[in-house]
């Protein structure tokens, strides 16, 4: 059968984080004893209060049509949230409530940018970032970064783009996959080379919550003085709501008024229960605070136990993670044993040790490989068992 082109999804390749978890997943179906560390999921269930509103309002009859924007008192609860704990002065016409932080990032990428607009994308990336840049007609332009700089762009080189066409900026923090989490006055040095080159900054803020150690500067707080900045969070991550599919963008009011236009056409709305929700994982603050403090404590214990244990195998370098769920090691030598890229090396690792990592390659970022320490620590604990085996098996060190 001849191979069937689709125009519009050139260059658009699976998800490579769904594709090992789906790998993964069908191993396990099979009877295989795979350990996934690939999906970015939290492993706990959604707190019972947040859950229990949601179901409250499907009783109650709360399953029509919402506004394609959202529920007004949603998007009231975002804007005085973003206030609250981000030093943000959002109003509530300047919210948008999405399926996913993932629909807001689309929203915003395709209707700010068009057919050969160039979009900076610093490397390592979450993997759909290029994507739905192409999607939108637009041109990714990968703006590499190092492991001395802590994986965060350099002001100089991102400059130099801007002053090569781009027009706008993806910027991810804390990072998924590398962990990273900029500084007040790293943040402060980015929006100030983007101001002056009257560049768009779309801000991906879904790990915000779950930092270690550090905090988390949010562009909320900049807005005021750049307007120039779509900020995208979400419920999924922080409040173990990945299934329920709520995000959100916040930014410009016009701007917001063309991506619910957008949305309108495209999924309507987001399901009026999950947004019930939502509403009372912002509204009830105090268990939501102890749910989210009890979940980021458990990341930190097995965050501790990986990078123990990882440091330790040799050919492997852990690269401790500042903000979210992830561990990214550099995986060189591994790959130079295996005399392949990181695909190659997943691949090896989920055949031969039953293991599913994420390779580096999907995030811009060959010869590294991530690990979602979202799991259980005695999972964890028979991942390092496999990780060294796999260490004696391919010689290394």
């Amino acid at each position: 059968m001849t191979q069937q082109v689709y125009a519009n999804l050139g260059g658009v390749e699976e998800s490579a984080t769904l594709g090992m978890t789906r790998r993964a997943a069908e191993l396990k179906a099979a009877g295989v004893p795979v350990i996934s560390l690939s999906a970015g999921e939290p492993d706990f269930d959604t707190p019972g209060f947040i859950a229990e509103a949601g179901v409250e309002a499907i009783r109650d009859g709360q399953t029509h049509y919402p506004p394609a924007a959202g529920l007004m008192p949603l998007r009231a609860a975002v804007a005085a949230y973003l206030g609250r704990e981000c030093g943000g002065a959002y109003t509530s016409d300047q919210v948008l409530v999405t399926v996913g932080a993932k629909q807001a990032l689309f929203n915003a990428i395709f209707t700010l940018f068009g057919p050969g607009s160039r979009i900076v994308i610093p490397t390592p990336y979450w993997v759909s970032y290029p994507p739905i840049a192409h999607l939108a007609r637009a041109v990714p332009v990968i703006l590499e970064t190092r492991a001395a700089d802590g994986f965060k762009p350099d002001p100089d080189e991102l400059a130099a783009l801007f002053r090569s066409g781009a027009r706008g900026l993806v910027l991810n923090s804390p990072s998924n996959p590398s962990g990273a989490v900029l500084s007040d006055a790293e943040l402060d040095r980015i929006i100030a080379v983007a101001a002056r080159h009257d560049a768009w900054i779309i801000s991906d803020e879904i790990y915000h919550a779950i930092v270690y150690d550090t905090e988390h500067a949010s562009v909320a707080s900049r807005a005021r003085d750049y307007e120039r900045i779509i900020l995208v969070n979400g419920f999924s991550k922080a409040f173990a709501m990945t299934g329920w599919r709520v995000g959100y963008a916040v930014g410009p009011s016009d701007v917001i008024a063309a991506m619910t236009r957008l949305q309108g056409h495209v999924n309507t709305n987001t399901a009026l229960p999950c947004q019930y929700a939502a509403l009372a994982a912002l509204d009830q603050h105090a268990a939501r605070d102890r749910a989210v403090k009890e979940m980021v404590s458990a990341f930190d214990r097995r965050r501790d136990l990986l990078l123990k244990g990882v440091s330790a195998i040799p050919g492997l370098t852990p690269y401790p993670p500042d903000g979210a769920f992830y561990l990214w090691i550099d995986a060189g030598p591994w790959c130079d044993s295996l005399g392949a890229n990181s695909t190659g090396l997943c691949l090896d690792l989920l055949d031969n040790e039953r293991l599913a990592l994420v390779p580096g390659e999907a995030f811009g970022a060959d010869r590294f490989v991530r690990l979602s320490f979202a799991t259980t620590e005695e999972a964890l604990t028979e991942a390092l068992e496999r990780l060294g085996k796999a260490a004696v098996r391919l010689g290394v060190g």
